[in-house]
Formats: structure tokens, C-alpha cells, sequence
């Protein structure tokens, strides 16, 4: 018996699906989508599955961008245990085992699809992402993947078919768990033509006053205003919708209108697998989640169309779960890993989560709402582009850099995000106590991982010269660019810093 799903009637009877589908879509930002408040129409299917299911609010990666987040997911396991925290060098790749690794190393024993394949479930993956990062580990435990073969490239209609010849094949059956990775709101922004303009009259974030957008075209650095391609303003004509510069506001609309087509585009193709699970009345016995492997700067720290921090639009993510039994239209709004997922669907499934995942289970912050499980507070990182590490904790986020990425920020950042969401105003100066709260927060968190890892991987990205997209031979071409552009002081600052 399943028991009434309105708000306050006690536990829920969650069920076993016959079917788990995972819609994974590319820097997916939860403020952009209608379920979460945003003004514009980007998203009525996913808002459809969020009035079906629950809304978690305060769901962060562990570790950004790309291959760290993907790869703490499902291994369940910190970045700072895996040792994959950037995209080159050591940082890219799962610590070796050593002579301890058995006949299958344990990613193939202990990965949340190995536990799922084990437990009899078809683990299937249709997604790129694996060789684009050249992360084999990626496809640990999956039965059958499926890659569209453009290294990150295509776009949800040339995923699509992929999509449709394998539910026409397995759609019915039961057993199976499907993940479909859409790549649309990553840049380059890529909704095709057809789609044309829809967003053209709605208003631009509020917060981007011509004040700062002046500011954010004077900043130097990768992904800022004048240098959307990294480290320059080059364009590819097979991408209109994306610009390589924002000098007005004009530019900024193409990048804000580009990046929610993006999401439009994501949003209809998960359109079409909702109708076919209506179709084939499968929609009630499945099991269906959205979300992220990260989200993405746009305009926050003066960065845009980029996921290059250890910030809130880098590392918060939409989190939307329909699941047979459960609540219908709740919102959970505690702080939670998505790394802690993979304890949380295999509590669902009646199975055995390994001792070594740094996740934990929130089943009962789902199907109850008169408790909410979460965590006291976050603690997430980035190699990419940046080092970083970064707590986030009641209404706060502390951010500690020791590699700027070439954007000038200080060692230390508050930021107080219910009066100032979008991180406009660095309060470490003002608010002593709020560094040393957070500085001791993160402090105790590294000495906890310490025990368990031979060494901190933001040390060896920081040994190997830095971060992978920030090395001192992109910074020695990149000033030229910096004094042509009017951004002289930003220029001798970055020599200073690095060449002094």
C-alpha cells in the first residue's frame, strides 16, 4: 500500500522501481529552471517531474568541474581519496592501488553501477564523457555503453536516436538502469537555428547592472568578460550563438540567451523519453532523476560561461527525484553531497553500501517529511582551473584559493549568499570571524582526509605547475592580450604574482 503523498501525512512507502533512468545534463545551474524560480520557460518538462517528485535545493558536487564530479559520483569517494581533482597531469587520473589491487580493481567491485550490475540491474550509459576526458574508470560496472563519439561536441538531437533505438529495444523491460548525458547548456552554446529565439524579449539578470558589467570587462583572466574562450575572444562559426567577447549589453544577452536555449534544448529532448514513458505506461514504475555533474559561472567572481570555481554556480546543482511511492511535489532543503547519492539508491534498493564511500545516505530525508538529513556543511574543491577549496555552511561560503587561475582573487573570500547570492561582495575584511570559522571548518575536514589519503591532491596540482587550464605558459601568451585590451594593471599584477 502506498500511502498519501500530501505534505505532513507521515512516511511514505517508497517502492521499488522497475526502472531507474538518470538524465545527466552538461553545467546544468538549478536557478535556471523554472522548478527553482526562474522567470523564463527553459525547462516544462523537468518542472513536470519536479511537481511528480521531490526538489532537493542545497545539493553540491563534492569536487569541480567535469571529470572530478562525474568520477566522485559514482566511485561514492572525495576527490581528495581518489586523487581526481583536475583535468591533466596526476589530477586526472585514480590514484594506482598498488600491490593491494585485486584481480578487478575496486572501482570494478565497489562504483555505484559495479553494486547496481552486481545486484542484476542492465547498466547502461549513453554519453561521450568517458573518452573525452580519457576516463576509462568512467565505465566501471556498466553491462553496455553507448558513445555518440564527438568528444562532448553534440547535441541532444544527435544524442537522441542513440536514445530512442535503445528504449525501442529495452524500454519495456524491467531491470534496467539508463544514464543519458545531454551536453547542450555546456559551451559552446549550440541549440540549433530552428529553435530560434524565444528568450529574445525576457529581461537580463538584474544583478549585471551596466556598473558591473563595466567592472567585469576590465577584469583579466580566463572565461572573464573579453576572453570567453580562455584566453581569447576567437569564435567558431558553427556556434552563432556563442560569442567570444562581452563588451555591451548586447554581448551579454547572447551569452545568457545562449546558455538557457541550451537548457531548452536539454529540457525538450527529456521531453520526448517523459512522452514515451507516458505511452508505454511506464512513467508510474520508473524511477527518474535530473541533475548535473556541475553548474556554471555566469557573471559570479566576474567569470562567465565557464564552471572555474569552488563557488555556488560552479558546485550547486538541480537535484529532481520522481520515485515510485515517494512524496509528490516536496522540497528537501538541507546541504548534501551528490556523492551521496550512491549510498542513498542502494538503501533504496535493499542493498550493501561499501565501507570505503565518503557518502551517506539521505533515504530518509525522501521519504519523510517530517525529518530532513543533510549534512552540518560542505566541503568542495577545484583543480581545474583554480585551486580552491571552499565550505559552505548555514547561510555562508568560505572560499580558500592558492592558485587564482589567473583571476587575482585573495587567498581568502565570505560571502554571506542570503543577502548576496551571486558573490558580489567579499566580506572576509569585515567579518574576521566568519574566515576563522570557515578557515577551522576546512582545516578540521583536510586532517579528517589526511588519515585516509597519502597526500592532499591540490598539493601535487600545485607541484606539477597548477592547476591543467592555468599553467604559466598560457599566462606568458596570455599578457600581450591583457595590455591590447586595456588591461594593463590586471597585466603587471599577473607578473608580479607569478614572475616576481
Amino acid at each position: 500500500m502506498i500511502l498519501s503523498s500530501c505534505p505532513g501525512r507521515g512516511k511514505l512507502a517508497a517502492l521499488k522501481p522497475k526502472r531507474i533512468l538518470y538524465l545527466d545534463i552538461d553545467s546544468l545551474r538549478p536557478d535556471h529552471l523554472g522548478c527553482y524560480g526562474y522567470g523564463r520557460p527553459t525547462s516544462p518538462h523537468i518542472d513536470r517531474l519536479a511537481r511528480e517528485g521531490i526538489r532537493l535545493e542545497q545539493v553540491y558536487v563534492s569536487d569541480a568541474p567535469c571529470l572530478p564530479s562525474r568520477t566522485a559520483f559514482y566511485s561514492g569517494r572525495f576527490g581528495f581519496q581518489t586523487a581526481v581533482v583536475g583535468h591533466g597531469g596526476t589530477a586526472a587520473e585514480v590514484m594506482p592501488e598498488g600491490p593491494n589491487r585485486e584481480f578487478q580493481d575496486r572501482l570494478d567491485r565497489e562504483s555505484l553501477p559495479a553494486l547496481l550490475q552486481a545486484a542484476g540491474w542492465h547498466t547502461s550509459l549513453i554519453s561521450s564523457f568517458g573518452q573525452r576526458h580519457s576516463a576509462r574508470h568512467f565505465y566501471s560496472g556498466f553491462k553496455e555503453v553507448h558513445n555518440p563519439g564527438l568528444n562532448g561536441m553534440e547535441s541532444g538531437e544527435q544524442i537522441q536516436p542513440i536514445v530512442w533505438d535503445w528504449l525501442k529495444k529495452n524500454g519495456r523491460r524491467e531491470g534496467w538502469y539508463l544514464h543519458v548525458n545531454y551536453w547542450d547548456p555546456h559551451t559552446p552554446y549550440r541549440a540549433p537555428a530552428e529553435l530560434g529565439d524565444p528568450f529574445a524579449k525576457d529581461p537580463l539578470p538584474s544583478w549585471i547592472t551596466d556598473k558591473v558589467l563595466q567592472r567585469h570587462i576590465a577584469m583579466p583572466g580566463p572565461h572573464t568578460a573579453q576572453d570567453l574562450n580562455m584566453y581569447d575572444e576567437v569564435t567558431d562559426m558553427k556556434y552563432p550563438r556563442m560569442p567570444g567577447a562581452i563588451r555591451n549589453r548586447a554581448d551579454l544577452r547572447r551569452v545568457i540567451d545562449g546558455y538557457d536555449l541550451g537548457v531548452f534544448q536539454a529540457d525538450q529532448m527529456i521531453g520526448e523519453i517523459f512522452q514515451f514513458l507516458d505511452r508505454e505506461k511506464l512513467w508510474e514504475e520508473t524511477a527518474v532523476l535530473v541533475s548535473a555533474d556541475h553548474g556554471e559561472n555566469l557573471g559570479e567572481l566576474g567569470l562567465y560561461a565557464e564552471h572555474a570555481t569552488a563557488d555556488v554556480p560552479t558546485c550547486r546543482i538541480p537535484w529532481i527525484l520522481k520515485w515510485p511511492g515517494m512524496a509528490r511535489g516536496e522540497v528537501r532543503k538541507s546541504l548534501l553531497y551528490h556523492l551521496d547519492w550512491a549510498p542513498t539508491l542502494t538503501e533504496l534498493l535493499g542493498l550493501k553500501a561499501p565501507s570505503s564511500w565518503d557518502g551517506r545516505s539521505f533515504a530518509a530525508a525522501l521519504k519523510s517529511g517530517a525529518k530532513d538529513h543533510g549534512r552540518e556543511e560542505l566541503v568542495i574543491g577545484q583543480g581545474a582551473h583554480v585551486c580552491q577549496r571552499s565550505v559552505r555552511w548555514d547561510r555562508y561560503l568560505y572560499l580558500r584559493t592558492w592558485h587564482c587561475g589567473f583571476h587575482l582573487f585573495p587567498q581568502e573570500m565570505v560571502f554571506d549568499l542570503e543577502a548576496d547570492p551571486h558573490e558580489q561582495n567579499d566580506l572576509a575584511s569585515a567579518r574576521l570571524d566568519l574566515v576563522e570559522e570557515g578557515r577551522k571548518r576546512r582545516r578540521n575536514w583536510e586532517k579528517v582526509q589526511k588519515k585516509r589519503a597519502a597526500k592532499d591532491p591540490l598539493e601535487t596540482v600545485l607541484a606539477e605547475g597548477g592547476p591543467w587550464h592555468a599553467r604559466k605558459e598560457c599566462l606568458i601568451s596570455y599578457l600581450p592580450r591583457l595590455t591590447t585590451t586595456g588591461r594593463e594593471q590586471g597585466a603587471a599584477e599577473l607578473r608580479k604574482k607569478y614572475f616576481s
